[in-house]
């Protein structure tokens, strides 16, 4: 997948193209990056409704290629390189989105699994 990035999008807009793709995963924005290994500050998190020039884009329209096999680092790393902007990557499991600081190696396929695998086995469990 190429996601579109320019100055007038919302991060709601990036969010939403995001999740049609990898619909048990989701990325946040934030005003701070995370420390390796630990969790972003939710007090830094960013609003969905703001554009990106807002939150600081640092260049013209772009795009960022993201595929399967794609590491959690490797994405995150790729907005902040590319962009300037933090981005955090949240499986979903069950009713919860969990932060990925602990497993940011694992693949943006596998990461997706997971969720579905856990949220969906919440719902027969219930």
């Amino acid at each position: 997948m190429k996601l579109h990035i320019d100055h007038n999008q919302t991060i709601d807009q990036i969010q939403k193209e995001f999740n049609d793709v990898y619909p048990y995963l989701k990325i946040e924005f934030f005003s701070e990056a995370h420390t390796k290994g630990k969790p972003t500050a939710g007090k830094h998190m960013l609003s969905s409704e703001m554009t990106l020039s807002k939150v600081g884009l640092k260049s013209d329209a772009e795009f960022i290629s993201i595929f399967d096999e794609m590491p959690v680092h490797l994405l995150e790393k790729s907005f902040k390189d590319n962009f300037g902007m933090n981005v955090q990557v949240f499986r979903k499991s069950g009713k919860i989105w969990l932060e990925t600081t602990a497993t940011d190696d694992w693949t943006l396929a596998y990461q997706n699994e997971q969720g579905r695998e856990l949220s969906e086995g919440s719902i027969n469990n219930a």
